[in-house]
């Protein structure tokens, strides 16, 4: 009932409240003795209060606010109200020739302030009292940071209660030994072990949002060592953009410790590639085909079109949009391979745009028992899908490659070297312009090693690792997503950009970051060893001897350019070989593969 009806109650309540001010502003005038000849000017004054403070109320919205979360902005709001309100009525009984004394309307809105905020005030007051008998806080919580954010975080938690703050820790020497809504600030780094025995703490929360990698890494070293749950708040880039709030507490995650630098996009270049055309993605459900789709459709294409050969990862991706309320997408399940299938999809929809993402990628998973359906799916799959892209009039065809593809020790590295040339080979006898997007490892994504040391981890480990000297290039699913747009936004066809991955991290190291933000003390979780698996180098590269690397405008972009060429009857032939490879010996294949990749080293692991 009061839910229904709960802002026309409000609007009464204030309604009452303002002529109750105006009318302890006549009194205390007259010493509460109003004369009778003044008793009109009242009533003038309270008709004239009431039209004006519902439409002043209605302008700034005061009763929007929810009374609950009562603060400093909703008192601003009273504050204007208050006093807008009454320089409106004297202005309108200075026209009128009413003579409401000056002392009234100095009083008023002193009155109304206090009578509006008070209310309020006293209703939060109530409901955070009795919230406080029913909670028993679950955690007892150390926060990083006495800043802004910090305070901005403790008032949200004190409304929830699920937590008991402690105390603040500040490398600011001349916060220590104060208190910060009341909550004491204990000390530095150096205190930070004083502090968790002295509180019982089992949670620290990282306060800092414009915190550096390097004092991260510390901190969370010395969290790591007392056992601590880390948790943090958003980066400064989200506080500003207004996704989140510093309320929204997450665990560390592995690329908070990592750290890359933000991508810097043409805006204004990408918007002209994508805006209002038509765009096609396969492999849409995958980790990097689907954060390159929410990536395009903040560009407002006129439509979509995901593809993919998974029907659960495609129903995935279709929920998440579908709760934003984005319409403009097509789920389509299809199979690159399928060369009915893309004919009429192409045929249908009429894409300008194809990012081709849908690829076969497990290293090990597909050197074994599975290397002719690897060729079919990376190699036949492009070929299939860049003639299609030819045949309808494609802008521009964007290739997803991999590092792997450079020096290939494996047979899905070698596909994907194969998928690089068909792109360069078909660039030269087309108007559709084909571009290559070639990068390492992304963090989380579908396959990667990340999933599983988490998942290792939370089972109490070991992990296990192949080699301690085994490294590998790495950044995040929205950092290479983001240069792939870039990258096709700048591409005028032939390009193979390579981006920019930072140095390779040692995956010893990687597991040991992830042991640090998961909470267990670094002698909890043990790593094993277990020997290279097949196909599987100590590092990786991004080019090739064969390749000459041109910089371009973009610090994160390179170009590699090929000093071999490629005929078009090479290409039929190495297509036609990939025909008819199912059934044959594996070993067979590999072997016949090095006529076809030259840099290709079939082996079942490699020592440096």
């Amino acid at each position: 009932m009061f839910k229904k009806y709960r802002k026309k109650l409000i609007q009464l309540h204030d309604l009452l409240v303002v002529i109750l001010a105006l009318i302890l502003a006549f009194f205390l005038r007259y010493n509460f003795d109003i004369p009778p000849f003044e008793i009109r000017t009242l009533f003038y004054s309270i008709s004239i209060l009431v039209i004006v403070h519902l439409i002043t109320s209605f302008f700034i919205k005061l009763h929007h606010s929810t009374w609950r979360y009562f603060g400093f902005d909703d008192l601003k709001k009273i504050i204007l109200l208050s006093l807008i309100t009454a320089s409106i009525i004297a202005s309108i009984a200075l026209f009128l020739r009413i003579s409401v004394p000056r002392s009234v309307l100095l009083m008023f809105p002193f009155f109304s302030i206090i009578f509006l905020g008070s209310s309020r005030y006293v209703y939060r007051f109530i409901k955070e009292t009795n919230k406080e008998k029913k909670q028993i806080p679950q955690n007892t919580v150390i926060i990083y940071g006495a800043g802004a954010a910090a305070a901005g975080l403790v008032k949200d938690l004190r409304r929830s209660n699920s937590v008991n703050i402690t105390a603040f820790i500040d490398d600011n020497k001349s916060l220590h030994g104060r208190n910060i809504l009341d909550i004491y600030v204990y000390g530095g780094l150096s205190d930070l072990k004083t502090a968790v025995t002295k509180y019982q703490a089992d949670t620290l929360i990282l306060a800092i949002p414009s915190i550096s990698i390097k004092n991260k890494r510390k901190i969370i070293s010395a969290a790591n060592k007392l056992n601590l749950k880390i948790l943090s708040i958003p980066s400064i880039e989200d506080l500003i953009s207004g996704k989140v709030t510093v309320s929204n507490i997450k665990p560390l995650m592995l690329e908070d410790v990592l750290g890359r630098s933000e991508v810097k996009l043409d805006i204004r270049g990408i918007k002209k590639l994508i805006h209002d055309n038509i765009v096609l993605v396969s492999g849409a459900g995958g980790s990097i085909g689907s954060e390159i789709c929410r990536q395009i459709i903040s560009f407002k294409p006129s439509q979509l079109i995901c593809i993919d050969i998974s029907e659960f990862s495609l129903y995935q991706i279709e929920q998440e949009f579908s709760n934003s309320g984005i319409k403009n997408i097509t789920y389509l399940v299809g199979d690159v391979k399928n060369e009915k299938r893309i004919n009429s999809i192409f045929t249908k929809f009429k894409p300008k745009i194809v990012f081709h993402a849908a690829a076969y990628k497990h290293v090990p998973l597909m050197e074994n028992l599975n290397v002719s359906e690897v060729f079919n799916n990376n190699v036949l799959g492009t070929y299939i899908l860049a003639n299609e892209s030819i045949n309808s009039e494609v802008n521009k065809f964007v290739l997803i490659s991999t590092d792997k593809a450079v020096s290939p020790t494996n047979v899905m590295g070698a596909s994907k070297h194969l998928s690089e040339m068909i792109c360069q080979i078909l660039g030269k006898i087309s108007n559709t312009s084909f571009i290559t997007v070639r990068f390492g490892n992304v963090l989380g994504s579908s396959g990667s090693v990340i999933p599983k040391f988490q998942q290792q981890i939370q089972t109490g480990g070991p992990i296990t690792i192949t080699h301690p000297r085994i490294k590998r290039f790495f950044m995040t699913i929205p950092e290479a997503s983001k240069l792939v747009l870039q990258a096709s936004m700048m591409g005028k066809g032939g390009e193979i950009f390579i981006l920019d991955m930072g140095k390779q991290i040692k995956i010893v190291d990687l597991a040991k970051a992830l042991i640090a933000i998961s909470g267990f003390g670094k002698n909890k979780i043990k790593i094993k060893y277990t020997g290279l698996r097949a196909g599987e180098k100590l590092y990786e590269e991004l080019f090739s001897e064969n390749e000459k690397i041109i910089s371009t405008d973009h610090p994160k972009l390179s170009v590699a350019i090929f000093e071999k060429n490629y005929s078009i009857k090479w290409m039929k032939d190495m297509i036609s070989w990939i025909s008819q490879i199912e059934g044959k010996e594996e070993y067979l294949v590999k072997k016949e593969l090095k006529s076809w990749v030259k840099d290709y080293r079939s082996i079942d692991s490699i020592s440096h």
